[in-house]
């Protein structure tokens, strides 16, 4: 089938490669079959947040891509007038978050910034993709212990996301230009997507593997390895982001790939409220989510059309990824549905093998990837050199060559 199209990776290089690097990241796609990766502008050091930061991103991935590599740019306080430079050099779009970000070098934006970048956006044919939590106050029920699970979950319940979901459909309702939600995790906010989407607002939205294949109830006592942010939450959830994907009410799924080194996740304190948030899983999406899927009616055309060609589209890679077809690039994921495997630290490509998945016998294994018609894996092999271009948009003339 089509190679896989995962457009949320953080890859945090520059600046942060002990926690991931081009080089692994995109030997761990490659062996997932995901044949071309969207980078995410932050936890790398610089951001990418101007002009000048992406073509240092870009110095930084040359030569080290194993797949095809597209950018998001950032939007931050005070830097709108660096958004259309960056279109101008090949940016996929940009991110914001309305919620601290995690890290002090990509800070929150607030209303005045939204409706500044949103200005600067119109007219471009660009897309401004949201991390949608708000502060609220949030009702803990006097829940204290660090180490359960629980508490961190009471700490950002989903109205976080249904009051900041409400600000984004405002938002591009006010001004077209296109919207993306990223990672949802909570099925409250999916009446208000519709809405906006049916009053003619141009709105997507993706969740992830993890919300997809976890459940609150089943994580242990101490196992900060499952916290992200926004969380995992209950099964009925789960089964109601499930249900929404069937209706075609969510757009996409993507891993959200947001690694960092095992210190960083507390596991020896077991403190979920201390813990850095983000999961791995870039290497194991197509198998994750069939696993899921294949048990809930969902078809291998449903696959292409939610990894694969949705993905490509919120990218303006639609013309190239994501598709079989004469034109397309030859990228291939060749895989056996009905395999199964238990994932190890052995078969673990990214660089920290820290992952909630680790153990977990999934269906579904990737044999051969092949971009451009060119091997780059087969059955636990690579190719000698990487053979990734950077994608570089908004056409093809701006394709760079590694």
């Amino acid at each position: 089938m089509p190679g896989i199209v995962d457009c949320h990776v953080h890859v945090n290089e520059p600046g942060r490669t002990s926690w991931e690097g081009f080089w692994t990241a995109t030997r761990a796609a490659a062996a997932g079959g995901v044949t071309t990766i969207v980078d995410m502008p932050l936890n790398s050091v610089p951001p990418t947040t101007t002009l000048g930061n992406f073509q240092e991103k870009q110095r930084e991935a040359a030569g080290k891509c194993f797949v095809d590599t597209a950018f998001w740019g950032g939007v931050i306080p005070g830097n709108q007038l660096e958004l259309r430079p960056m279109i101008q050099a090949g940016v996929a779009g940009f991110k914001c978050f309305l919620i601290h970000s995690g890290v002090d070098e990509f800070p929150h934006v607030t209303d005045s910034d939204l409706h500044s970048a949103m200005k600067q956006l119109q007219d471009t044919g660009s897309v401004l993709l949201f991390h949608a939590e708000r502060d609220v106050e949030a009702n803990t029920d006097g829940a204290s212990d660090p180490r359960q699970y629980s508490t961190f979950l009471q700490s950002r319940p989903d109205v976080m996301e249904t009051e900041a979901i409400r600000i984004v459909t405002e938002l591009c309702r006010q001004y077209q230009v296109r919207c993306h939600i990223v990672h949802l995790s909570s099925a409250q906010p999916l009446e208000l997507i519709q809405a906006a989407r049916q009053s003619g607002a141009p709105l997507t939205v993706e969740t992830t593997h993890h919300y997809l294949s976890l459940c609150a109830e089943d994580i242990p006592v101490g196992a900060t390895q499952f916290k992200c942010c926004p969380p995992i939450r209950g099964s009925t959830n789960r089964e109601l982001l499930w249900s929404a994907l069937k209706e075609g009410k969510i757009d996409m799924v993507v891993s959200d790939h947001s690694p960092c080194t095992p210190e960083l996740k507390k596991l020896e304190r077991g403190d979920f409220t201390q813990a850095w948030g983000g999961i791995s899983s870039l290497q194991f999406g197509l198998s994750l989510f069939w696993s899921s899927a294949s048990k809930r009616g969902f078809t291998l055309p449903d696959v292409v059309r939610l990894l694969c060609h949705e993905t490509a589209r919120l990218c303006r890679l639609d013309n190239q990824k994501g598709c079989l077809a004469p034109g397309y690039d030859a990228d291939l994921v060749i895989w056996d549905p009905e395999k199964e495997f238990e994932i190890k630290e052995g078969n673990i490509h990214h660089k920290n093998k820290l992952t909630p998945y680790l153990g977990a016998t999934l269906q579904g294994l990737v044999r051969t990837t092949i971009i451009r018609g060119q091997l780059v894996y087969r059955d636990g092999c690579f190719c000698p050199e990487p053979l990734g271009q950077l994608l570089l948009l908004p056409s093809r003339t701006h394709t760079a060559h590694l």
